[in-house]
């Protein structure tokens, strides 16, 4: 049949001569678009049927037609879509970062305390597992350490939104979120130069290079932080334009951000940090993008699931990651139990506990980051953190909702009919 209709097609060009060549194979962004969709029916689907997550759908869509099951998008098409999936977990990361209340923290400082107690517990065991059990050098285990230590600010932001959920479960769920999130960048930066002192032959990358990325992301952060707030100033609040101006300004975040070869997600992050910060009059407070976080969460987590290497994964590699997981798991509840907030009690505190473990497309984003400094070292190194998180795109989201579910913070009336649904 395709090959009449390529003789037939050839045909008429001698006629035609406004017909482009016979098209060999589809067109990507026509099967970008397709795999969008169908992310969006499954996650409709599981939500409807199985009260399962919306997220849940998008990511085993991209699983389902990525490069390593059936094939819908290419390794090089969906390397095409890297700027389209920066933009989304930067945009997200945004809307996290304005969310990160410091005058909270300075009446209870005891969140504060919380929150660097499990980040140090998780840190330090997801270290020790990687180290002594799985054979990882001090720089890898290191990168594995920060890059699991932190939670997957889409993963808890979405089921809040699609939820309704407000209480102090998903406020502080939503808020430790953002400080380990925050601590993990931090450690994120110092571990790039754990990594140049280990492979490179010239010891100022090791020095240079995290500097280059913290200082210059930070840098950005409040330039476009300062731009946002003086136009976002002169418009009417809550306003259509003051919405797009924030997206506006954040895509010129993440254009600098890539110019300059300094990850996104930290730039987006601290730029949402930045805002909040320095927001004295309330100007962008009460903008906020909930229907975007659903269009954002589409894109995000159809692109993380076809890039997630299902090919290389192996029943070993399945059971360390596992075994990561616990771990990890381990150390948040112990952190958030033990290490303060007395105010809260304790079923409340388990329930922050289980809410805060999602690891999802941050980690996959600081994985390639980092694996891309020295691919062969970096790439079967990080296999073990990029599998965990993997693992958890499916199990993470469900976590979160349950935990807002039992905290009884939830509306299921209107969260019957969120997300955009």
């Amino acid at each position: 049949m395709l090959t009449w209709l390529r003789s037939l097609w050839e045909e008429q060009q001698e006629r035609l001569i406004f017909l482009p060549p016979f098209p060999d194979q589809a067109d990507p962004l026509a099967l970008f678009s397709l795999l969008l969709v169908s992310g969006l029916i499954i996650g409709e689907a599981l939500h409807c049927w199985l009260r399962l997550p919306r997220i849940v759908g998008y990511v085993l869509s991209g699983t389902l037609f990525g490069p390593s099951l059936f094939g819908w998008i290419t390794v090089e098409s969906l390397a095409l879509t890297r700027p389209l999936a920066d933009t989304s977990l930067g945009l997200l990361l945004l809307e996290i970062g304005r969310r990160l209340d410091l005058r909270w923290l300075r009446r209870n400082p005891a969140l504060l305390r919380t929150a660097a107690i499990e980040a140090l517990l998780s840190f330090t065991a997801v270290y020790a597992y990687s180290r002594l059990l799985i054979g990882l050098s001090p720089a890898w285990g290191g990168a594995a350490a920060a890059i699991t230590m932190a939670s997957a600010p889409a993963v808890v932001l979405l089921p809040a939104e699609e939820t309704r959920a407000q209480g102090q479960v998903a406020s502080r769920t939503i808020l430790y979120t953002s400080l380990n999130c925050a601590l993990s960048f931090v450690v994120f930066t110092v571990v790039l130069g754990l990594i140049h002192a280990e492979h490179s032959d010239d010891w100022l990358n090791a020095w240079v290079h995290p500097l280059w990325v913290s200082l210059g992301s930070l840098v950005v952060a409040i330039l476009t932080a300062g731009l946002c707030l003086l136009i976002g100033g002169l418009l009417p609040k809550k306003s259509l334009a003051q919405v797009f101006v924030l997206v506006a300004v954040a895509l010129l975040a993440v254009g600098i951000a890539r110019m300059i070869a300094v990850p996104v997600f930290l730039c987006l992050f601290l730029m949402g940090a930045a805002i909040a910060f320095f927001d004295r009059g309330k100007i962008l407070a009460y903008t906020e993008l909930p229907q975007g976080h659903w269009l954002l969460a589409i894109v995000l987590c159809v692109i993380t699931g076809a890039s997630l290497p299902w090919r290389d994964f192996t029943l070993i590699a399945g059971l360390q990651a596992i075994g990561l997981l616990v771990v990890r798991a381990a150390a948040k509840l112990a952190g958030v139990f033990y290490g303060g907030g007395a105010d809260l009690e304790r079923s409340k505190r388990l329930l922050v506990a289980l809410g805060i473990q999602p690891l999802s497309s941050t980690a996959v984003f600081m994985t390639m980051e980092l694996a891309a400094l020295y691919p062969e070292f970096g790439r079967p190194a990080l296999a073990l953190p990029l599998f965990a998180a993997a693992l958890m795109e499916f199990g993470g989201p469900v976590l979160c909702k349950l935990a807002f579910v039992k905290a009884g913070e939830t509306d299921e009336e209107r969260s019957r009919h969120g997300g955009i649904g």
